[in-house]
């Protein structure tokens, strides 16, 4: 329930909006009695009386900023758009949203509808975040950071070619150039077994830059190509 109502702080949800969302359409009684004594027991947990009873509803009174989830889209919105233009202050603000997470998003939060859409969304705006930290990192020369995280991050997400290019990108800056070529090779054989695809234009052309050892691949925000 809570979950739920931090989903959007501030704003009523109706008695049937979390119905549906805590119990995901299993028949129940009486939901709103269920609801407040929910209710009840979540006001004993919070520090202040945050959360309110309206007509037909309840709402979690608090600041949006006070609340985790969009306190880190508000972090990865704003380094976002300063990688290209002030990549070390972006750094900063990317590295604190990924310091609010503690695990998968809204892991014990229920089967319910906006809960799994909205653990979809963190999930995937975590992935980019990471995608704009790297690209901040190469833009500074902080080639070997990024090397050590895009390790694990490709083997978690090997069909996401970003990734695979930044790899390639920071291993061939540190002179690892024959480990740059074959994570394309990995790449390659990987989307073909899973997908029947052949990599990207972008990833061809990374790889082809590599091999000729375009001089472009050492300079400043060529991560950003």
């Amino acid at each position: 329930m809570l979950a739920t109502l931090a989903l959007d702080p501030g704003r009523p949800v109706s008695y049937g909006d979390l119905a549906a969302e805590l119990w995901s359409g299993r028949a129940l009684g009486n939901a709103r009695n269920a609801l407040q004594a929910h209710a009840a027991r979540l006001r004993k947990l919070l520090d202040e009386p945050a959360l309110r009873a309206v007509p037909n509803g309840y709402v979690l009174d608090v600041s949006p900023g006070d609340v985790d989830a969009t306190h880190f889209l508000d972090l990865a919105a704003r380094g976002s758009t300063l990688v290209a233009t002030d990549p070390r202050a972006a750094i900063d603000l990317l590295e604190a949203g990924l310091l609010l997470w503690r695990g998968p998003a809204l892991l014990d939060a229920g089967d319910g509808l906006r809960c799994r859409a909205a653990a979809a969304l963190f999930e995937e705006r975590r992935l980019t975040l990471w995608e704009d930290l790297t690209t901040a990192r190469l833009a500074i020369g902080d080639d070997a950071a990024a090397v050590a995280d895009l390790g694990s991050l490709v083997t978690a997400n090997p069909l996401r070619e970003a990734f695979c290019d930044q790899l390639m990108l920071a291993l061939y800056r540190c002179g690892r150039q024959g480990e740059a070529l074959a994570v394309f090779h990995r790449t390659r054989a990987h989307l073909d077994d899973e997908l029947g695809l052949q990599p990207s234009a972008r990833l061809r052309r990374r790889y082809a830059d590599i091999l000729a050892q375009d001089p472009a691949l050492t300079h400043r925000f060529a991560g950003a190509r």
